[in-house]
């Protein structure tokens, strides 16, 4: 009786682990490479992303109102002085904008920062002295650059997924995009392409301000 039990036992016993085997055999198998991220590391990335961003925008506007600053300084009293003011007031207040961005995402500053300053000055002094065409030559070449960068970032939140997180964030993006975009036209309907060597001034320029923001992000 006790053999009997026993082998019935047994037999119970290997029916239930081969049932058991073929349940999990029947499981999918797990990609260790498809496996997410942790909730912290995706956070971690995110403020990464918006830290090179804020870094190379801050960097960017504080060398746009050197820029104007530089133009006035030489076009102050020209009949084109309002026109430029009024571009350099709206740059004064993106740039303090990103004074409170980059202290709001702990954010700090590239350390070029006073280097682009005065290169920003001396190019936009440098520009305005060919003339009012020149300083606008200037100005279509870094706002076009500009546009494309924030056009790039505004992409780049949207394919993360981030748009409800970094909701303020883009919202302010895209009113400066919008605003660079029209001191890009303003330029254009002011003689821009009328500079002398205008095209091989404006390529300069976007490569000196394509060069500005590779540095910007990682210093």
């Amino acid at each position: 009786m006790l053999a009997r039990g026993t082998v019935r036992t047994i037999g119970v016993c290997t029916r239930y682990c081969q049932r058991y085997t073929s349940t999990v055999n029947n499981e999918p198998e797990i990609d260790e490479e498809e496996i997410d991220e942790y909730p912290s590391d995706k956070y971690k990335r995110s403020e990464e992303m918006i830290q090179r961003f804020l870094r190379v925008d801050h960097a960017g506007e504080v060398g746009a109102n050197d820029i104007y600053a530089g133009q006035m300084a030489v076009l102050g009293r020209s009949e084109v002085a309002p026109l430029i003011q009024h571009m350099w007031d709206q740059e004064k207040v993106h740039r303090a904008k990103m004074n409170e961005l980059i202290v709001e995402h702990r954010v700090r500053p590239t350390v070029l920062l006073p280097f682009w300053r005065a290169a920003g000055f001396a190019l936009g002094a440098g520009t305005a002295l060919l003339g009012k065409e020149g300083a606008m030559a200037c100005t279509v070449a870094v706002e076009d650059t500009i546009v494309t960068h924030y056009t790039d970032q505004i992409r780049d939140i949207v394919e993360q997924g981030k748009e409800e997180e970094y909701r303020e964030l883009l919202q302010v993006i895209k009113k400066f995009r919008d605003e660079e975009l029209e001191h890009h036209d303003t330029g254009i309907e002011h003689g821009a392409e009328l500079a002398p060597q205008y095209k091989l001034l404006s390529k300069i320029i976007k490569l000196g301000c394509q060069t500005a923001i590779k540095v910007a992000e990682r210093v």
